[in-house]
């Protein structure tokens, strides 16, 4: 399967607007497998409230699952820096919002770069799977290419979030790898926090929510429950609650 996602679909409106004299940026990052297609509605969004928006293609990603098994957290967490830092010399303040393992990515730019970012956006993040099949990954990865996929979570009709068909576990186990590192490093996330989670999600299990909550140090923590979408928030029902709430917050945590 061939994809070609939207990598800036945003032209001019990408250059941050003077709001009350600041220029604030937003870097979305999606998730494992997927592709910028699930972030573009938000990010356009966010581009109309006058912010700077960067959606970056992760190393892997809008090809071939084969492709991705050739890449791993490395090289995701390297490109979500070079974004970061190119959207940073931009702007006066950046907020970051990551869906699923891209909200991981999120909490691993905001434990590391500190107070440049000004706040984080996590909608159904991944820091942890409880399903025991991944247990086997270190030797699964050297015997089968991938699993079948985990796309299109998603309980609004019609909805495509175009990403691999395919679970690469090369990929996987280097994301769970990564995982372990960040968890250990949330206590030095300290921004202000805005988590969006479904009630029923068939990607995510909830124990990266509750390692989140009891984890980081941020003292401005909200949860907003979704009750009528999956795990692909920003393309389901509940996606305006996701754009609205989110451009509310980046203005708050960005103001005077």
């Amino acid at each position: 399967m061939s994809l070609a996602p939207t990598v800036e679909p945003y032209h001019a409106e990408a250059v941050p607007a003077p709001l009350d004299g600041r220029r604030v940026g937003v870097l979305l990052i999606h998730g494992f497998t997927a592709s910028p297609a699930s972030m573009v509605p938000w990010g356009r969004y966010l581009a109309g409230q006058g912010f700077g928006v960067a959606v970056p293609l992760l190393p892997g990603h809008g090809t071939t699952w084969q492709d991705m098994n050739r890449t791993g957290w490395a090289d995701w967490c390297g490109e979500v820096e070079r974004a970061f830092e190119k959207l940073r010399a931009d702007s006066d303040q950046v907020v970051v919002g990551g869906l699923s393992m891209g909200g991981g990515l999120a909490l691993r730019l905001a434990a590391d770069r500190g107070r440049e970012v000004a706040g984080v956006v996590l909608v159904n993040p991944a820091v942890n799977l409880d399903r025991k099949d991944l247990l086997a990954l270190p030797l699964l990865k050297h015997l089968l290419g991938s699993f079948p996929g985990i796309t299109n979570d998603i309980k609004k009709p019609g909805v495509e979030e175009h990403g691999y068909r395919r679970t690469p576990l090369r990929a996987a186990h280097s994301m769970r790898t990564g995982w372990r590192t960040l968890r250990e490093d949330l206590p030095k996330v300290t921004q202000p926090l805005l988590v969006f989670r479904s009630t029923v999600d068939h990607v995510v299990d909830p124990s990266s929510g509750a390692l989140i909550r009891a984890r980081v140090s941020s003292r401005d923590l909200t949860e907003r429950i979704l009750e009528n979408s999956y795990h692909v928030a920003t393309l389901d029902n509940d996606a305006p609650i996701v754009f609205e709430e989110s451009a509310q917050f980046v203005r708050r945590v960005t103001g005077p």
